[in-house]
């Protein structure tokens, strides 16, 4: 593309030939995003709509939610996610580290939608972890009868 443009030729013709040849090398084929169709578009866009649509193609999965909203939807995902873990300290401290969050949402101005998110109980959700893991099989039972002795300790314990 350091090419400058002939004498005589327009410059859509300039453009399309340099496409043309591109395309001849190869410099389009392995471009993420090929033989998908182009996002479609919904009427005028602004700064703010084009920002929220590129901040969604960066990170996917996040959920862009006011705090007081985002601290609601956790506390309805928060048994499941306690599901995973595999302890019981570690199941009391994510619920510990929840309700820190949430009494400190308590002392902060609203930023958001006025919801009160409520705390969780500690000890209804690890009773419900509890009964939620399987149970440990029994030990095995130990063989109960006469100690052997090897011949090589001879009379030593």
């Amino acid at each position: 593309m350091t090419e400058r443009k002939p004498e005589g030729m327009s410059f859509e013709t300039w453009v399309d030939h340099q496409i043309r040849t591109a395309d001849e090398r190869g410099a389009f084929a392995d471009l993420p995003g090929a033989g998908k169709p182009l996002p479609k578009d919904d009427g005028p866009s602004d700064s703010y709509t084009w920002a929220l649509a590129w901040a969604r193609r960066q990170e996917p999965d996040a959920a862009f939610l006011p705090p007081s909203l985002a601290l609601g939807r956790e506390r309805d995902d928060l048994p499941g996610r306690l599901a995973a873990l595999t302890g019981e300290d570690r199941v009391r401290a994510a619920v510990r580290e929840f309700n820190d969050r949430v009494a400190a949402s308590w002392r902060t101005p609203l930023d958001g939608p006025p919801v009160v998110v409520r705390k969780h109980d500690e000890e209804a959700l690890v009773a419900a972890w509890r009964a939620a893991r399987p149970v440990p099989p029994p030990a095995p039972p130990t063989p109960e009868g006469p100690v052997r002795r090897r011949w090589w300790r001879g009379g030593r314990v």
